[in-house]
């Protein structure tokens, strides 16, 4: 802004993007009544009735009389409207253009707004240079100053085209998709944001496999886990037992290899000859058999000693020979046998003859044998048994306890068959109901009993337990009570220096790969570092101790 304190006049140059509260201000700080304004080319905010008012309005309020310097033909129309001077030049003579078509009466608050005192009239005869100079009496026409535009505007000013094109249709924007651009714009940049701290703060993830130097410790242990034991006691090597049970019911379907023959039993009668030197009493239901088959007596009957002739041989009659009636003892046409001898057991030297037996029929069915049932039974045991097994191992793993395989004992089976042993039937489903129990020891109650044996066999001032070798003991057990389990416990441990794992964690987080490198192998004790990154867009550490895992690994494991 230029301003002549003797002619009491300001120039003040208009930039493209001045707001139209800006420009106000400058007309305000002006320190001239008369102020000469002078737009670039299309200014935004003079391209406004509303802006050209409250430009004018705060001219008056200033009692500063405002020119402006334009010859833009779309903004001479909009100065008419409101009333405003407007000169081509400084030197021009200012005037107020010709409205577009009709005449605004003026607006009362622009007319009466003047706080004090008369605003003084403007000669449209006159230059503005005259206007901001002495009385008239004072000087002539000739000394009157005029505002040289060209010697003082920047180069937007002076670079004007000397045929200016009109300007195009003012175009009203569409605010609906305005604002929905604003939407979508605002959308993507949250997206973005969420994206941004996925991929930085919650992806990120470190593994870090220190190798240091270490030594592997034997440990070969008696360890009694006892049901009534509260605490370790690593002196005794005494741990408290953890006992679980389980019981498990499954079924399994057979085919009935049973037979029975429901048909009718053959019967005839048996001479029964006593051929011994003792009477005897044969009782009824005593067996007879003769190839295979047996004929049982339908009665008793007491023969006298045996009778011999010279030669020692038993005869046929006699009070020592009797004869019963006989039933087969099964039924079948099997049993219709011809006559026949027969011997009997547990009499000694009686013997029998029996007649024809006949009668017997067959009728063969299908029915549930033992074998079937025991068959089926010892399925189920070897599919359930691993079964529970696995499912002990998970609850035990849930508590953080290392279960004792040997110590898995199965108790008495109850078994149902349906339909049961004997009964007629194509098929039978065996049902199997077992309760097991396990016993097991905590992995910390473990690590205690190992880590106390490690520390008699290190030099506690330079090393400590790093691993109790847990995940590759063997466990056998030695013998067991209802209340106590005793085993042998064979480890391999692992000492070396004392590492602090959430220590590095916190002394690395947020540190780039190498620095993350040099800080662990700083550190003694330390022979390697590895150092994996995940996903493949992170090059440092994470910042969050809860994304980094820290593995520990023998420099010299063979």
């Amino acid at each position: 802004m230029n301003t002549d304190a003797k002619s009491q006049k300001s120039t003040i140059y208009i930039d493209a993007d001045d707001e139209i509260t800006a420009i106000i201000e400058k007309v305000r700080a002006a320190n001239s009544n008369i102020v000469a304004l002078v737009p670039p080319k299309r200014a935004a905010a003079l391209q406004s009735v509303v802006n050209l008012k409250l430009l004018q309005r705060a001219a008056k309020v200033s009692k500063k009389n405002l020119v402006l310097v334009t010859t833009e033909p779309a903004l001479l129309p909009l100065a008419g409207t409101v009333g405003m001077m407007v000169a081509k030049t400084a030197s021009s003579k200012p005037e107020v253009p010709a409205m577009p078509g009709i005449v605004d009466k003026p607006d009362i608050h622009e007319t009466e707004i003047v706080e004090s005192g008369e605003e003084p009239e403007i000669d449209p005869e006159k230059p503005i240079g005259e206007l901001a100079g002495a009385p008239a009496t004072a000087k002539t026409a000739a000394e009157v100053e005029t505002i040289e535009v060209g010697d003082t505007a920047p180069k937007a000013a002076k670079a004007k085209d000397k045929k200016a094109k009109p300007d195009k249709k003012l175009k009203v924007p569409n605010f609906n998709t305005f604002r929905n651009k604003m939407l979508l714009a605002g959308g993507g940049l949250i997206l973005l944001i969420i994206i941004f701290v996925f991929a930085n703060v919650i992806l990120p993830s470190a593994h870090i496999t220190i190798k240091t130097d270490t030594t592997s410790v034997t440990t070969n242990l008696n360890v009694t886990a006892s049901t009534t034991a509260t605490s370790v006691d690593a002196d005794k090597l005494v741990v408290p037992a953890v006992a679980k049970q389980l019981k498990k019911t499954d079924t399994e379907k057979a085919t009935a290899t049973g037979e029975r023959d429901d048909g009718t039993k053959a019967a005839g009668t048996m001479s029964i000859t006593n051929c011994t030197d003792d009477p005897v009493t044969i009782p009824a239901g005593t067996a007879l058999t003769s190839g295979g088959l047996s004929f049982v007596t339908d009665s008793g009957l007491s023969l006298d000693g045996g009778n011999f002739n010279s030669g020692n041989v038993c005869k046929t009659s006699g009070s020592h020979v009797g004869t019963v009636g006989v039933t087969a003892s099964g039924n079948g046409d099997k049993y219709n046998v011809s006559a026949r001898s027969y011997t009997t057991s547990g009499l000694g030297d009686v013997r029998g003859y029996g007649s024809s037996m006949t009668g017997g029929t067959s009728k063969i069915v299908k029915i549930v044998s033992q074998g079937d049932v025991d068959g089926a039974r010892q399925k189920v045991l070897d599919r359930i048994k691993p079964a529970a097994e696995s499912e002990l191992k998970s609850q035990f793993d849930k508590d953080n306890v290392i279960a004792i395989n040997e110590s898995l004992k199965a108790g008495e089976p109850a078994v149902t068959a349906s339909p049961n042993v004997g009964s007629e039937g194509s098929d039978v489903t065996v049902s199997i109901t077992v309760t097991y129990d396990q016993t097991g020891v905590r992995q910390d109650d473990l690590k205690q009993i190992i880590e106390t044996d490690v520390k008699r066999q290190i030099d506690t001032s330079k090393q400590m337990m790093q691993d109790a070798g847990l995940d590759k003991a063997a466990f056998k057990v030695t013998s067991s009570t209802p209340t106590e389990t005793k085993f042998q416990l064979q480890t391999l441990a692992t000492a070396g220096p004392q590492l602090d794992a959430e220590g590095i964690k916190q002394q690395v987080a947020g540190k780039k790969k190498g620095e993350t490198t040099s800080l662990i192998l700083s550190r003694p004790g330390i022979k390697d570092v590895d150092i994996s990154y995940s996903p493949f867009w992170v090059y440092s550490t994470p910042k969050r101790t809860s994304h980094i895992k820290i593995t520990f690994e023998k420099a010299n494991a063979q």
